[in-house]
């Protein structure tokens, strides 16, 4: 049996909350057709996050925070011989104007949780959008709502 070629790369589930607590999420059309996250494989010695920040700023424009609280893992055959890991990250941008990567990137937009879901190429990237939405009502959501809640 030969050995699997692994590679890696590293991307982000980016996220917005509107003011009335409406969540959308940035998903980019590949010109390959597949709907999915920025992504991309790390470069020297990067770290994943840096590698994350750098992919979403190459494929979108956008500058990110990204939550390294939120680490998910895809595993899958991109081509026979070859395993690959994505390394996904939860982020926000900082900035607003998406300009999509000419050479990959056909479109890039903004979508609430179900159009996303039916959007998206592949199970595991569903999977990871499903694990996101919980973490960002648990996790960003409720603290955010907590602030404005009166002491007893």
């Amino acid at each position: 049996m030969e050995e699997m070629k692994k590679e890696k790369s590293c991307g982000a589930v980016i996220y917005k909350v509107d003011e009335n607590e409406r969540i959308s999420f940035l998903l980019i059309k590949q010109k390959t057709g597949h709907f999915g996250f920025p992504k991309g494989h790390v470069e020297n010695d990067e770290t994943e996050v840096e590698t994350a920040t750098r992919e979403v700023k190459e494929e979108t424009n956008l500058d990110v925070i990204i939550d390294t609280s939120f680490r998910m893992i895809s595993t899958y055959s991109p081509v026979k011989g070859v395993l690959k890991d994505v390394i996904y990250f939860l982020a926000k941008p900082t900035s607003e104007e998406i300009i999509p990567q000419e050479e990959e990137v056909e479109v890039a937009i903004w979508c609430n949780y179900y159009v996303a879901k039916r959007l998206l190429t592949h199970r595991q990237n569903k999977n990871i959008l499903r694990n996101a939405l919980n973490y960002i009502k648990r996790n960003v959501l409720n603290k955010r709502t907590c602030i404005f809640q009166k002491r007893k």
